[in-house]
């Protein structure tokens, strides 16, 4: 930094203002120093991935303050858009001054392999990184059923190690973590992690026909093999924090057959 002011946080999720996730995310970020600023969905918005898609009247995005249990004095805001529509506003004029970092979560359910294109958990710090920030999306892994006390308390254990990573690294770096939903004395070991080729979670779609509509349904399973070694999903389920490092759009040149030219 090139003044003395200290780092401003952005924390969001996907599962909107009401989850006590959140409140546990933005309590750790002001209790490791830094000054926190929480604006999430106004409603569940799990799954948009980074979509910027938000409800608009006559050219203006519903903003409402909120007060969040545990936060006093912290700015909180639930806002009528998806997670990756709050950060790329925050760094477009909205926030004064605009965060240093982006925190998203503490999602509600694992985010691992491929398939976090989907969250938006993972699209709100895939968001920040496109602005050139650092980002880390958290996440615990509750199951396809969570309990009725999650152990958010795990996740705050392993965040200041993360944190200092993530302040160490590059602009722009965006890093996944995941946490086993056991309480912190059973953790293992935090360990680096590739992603594997799907998520935890397997959607299946079916289409049906009633009386009165025809249409899509899905059902959700938990799949059943066992994941490939040195994977998020495989070390997690192993009992460790895992965390990647996520490369967000890019582009491959050669499609056809050079180097492009101006």
């Amino acid at each position: 930094m090139a003044s003395s002011r200290r780092l401003r946080a952005l924390i969001t999720n996907d599962d909107g203002i009401d989850s006590p996730g959140l409140w546990a995310l933005a309590a750790s970020a002001r209790d490791a120093g830094f000054e926190v600023v929480v604006a999430a969905p106004h409603v569940d918005a799990s799954g948009v991935g980074a979509s910027v898609l938000s409800v608009r009247e006559d050219g203006r995005v519903r903003l409402h303050g909120r007060e969040l249990p545990g936060l006093d004095g912290v700015p909180a805001f639930a806002v009528e858009g998806h997670p990756a529509f709050i950060v790329t506003s925050a760094g477009r004029g909205w926030l004064d001054p605009e965060p240093d970092v982006v925190l998203s979560g503490i999602n509600l359910g694992a985010n691992t392999g491929h398939a976090v294109l989907h969250s938006g958990t993972v699209g709100a710090a895939l968001a920040a990184g496109l602005q050139g920030r650092r980002a880390l999306a958290v996440s615990l892994d509750t199951g396809w059923n969570p309990p009725e006390q999650p152990h958010w308390e795990a996740a705050a254990h392993v965040l200041p190690e993360v944190l200092d990573l993530l302040l160490g690294t590059d602009d722009g770096t965006v890093l996944n973590l995941n946490v086993p939903d056991v309480a912190p004395a059973g953790l293992g070991p935090l360990r680096e992690a590739r992603l594997a080729p799907f998520g935890t979670v397997q959607v299946r779609i079916a289409q049906r026909t009633t009386e009165s509509s025809e249409g899509l349904h899905m059902t959700w399973d938990e799949r059943a093999e066992p994941p490939e070694p040195g994977t998020d999903t495989a070390l997690l389920r192993a009992g460790h924090p895992t965390l990647t490092r996520l490369v967000s759009v890019g582009e491959r040149p050669g499609v056809l057959g050079g180097v492009p030219t101006s």
